[in-house]
């Protein structure tokens, strides 16, 4: 027979493990989010909370946003067939993402459903007639950077760019 001591140290074992799930999501989003592909939105909202940003494409599917921005170097995109079914899960403020936008051709809305919402100040450059958007993100994996996205009066991508974080920083740092 087990004394109360001992289903108290098994509660104790069952409810850390417990905590630790969330834990998992915090420090492994994009393996957790993948691991929950062909899942409905109430799992992935039960896993990440609510989403900073939520867009419907041009295709039906769904966008959520989960932007760890204005200081953070993350924007994980959640995305969701019509019958509401994950799809894809992935870190969108990465190199390789960054050079899918199109100048020319996107427009701040193409911007916004590829990254969030601006959530640094938006710069207006008065010579040049451009409003500039802000990310931050770790170019090529840890170098601390801004990608910044020029827009003009009609809303239409001119120019990108990538510069340094003025903030610094590294792969070490906490975001």
């Amino acid at each position: 027979m087990k004394t109360p001591s001992q289903y108290v140290g098994g509660w104790l074992i069952c409810a850390a493990a417990l905590l630790m799930l969330p834990a998992c999501a915090i420090l492994q989003p994009v393996q957790e989010g993948q691991k929950l592909i062909g899942s409905p939105e109430s799992a992935v909202r039960a896993t990440f909370g609510e989403p900073t940003n939520i867009y419907r494409l041009a295709d039906g599917s769904v966008r959520w946003i989960y932007s760890k921005q204005p200081l953070g170097y993350e924007a994980y995109a959640a995305d969701f067939d019509a019958s509401g079914k994950l799809t894809n899960f992935r870190q969108m403020l990465v190199t390789s993402e960054i050079y899918q936008a199109k100048v020319d051709s996107w427009t701040k809305r193409d911007v916004e459903e590829h990254f969030g919402k601006p959530l640094e100040p938006v710069q207006y450059y008065p010579l040049m007639q451009r409003d500039v958007w802000s990310y931050r993100f770790r170019q090529d994996g840890n170098l601390s950077s801004l990608f910044n996205c020029y827009f003009d009066k009609q809303g239409i991508l001119r120019q990108v760019q990538i510069t340094l974080d003025p903030l610094g920083g590294d792969s070490s740092r906490a975001p």
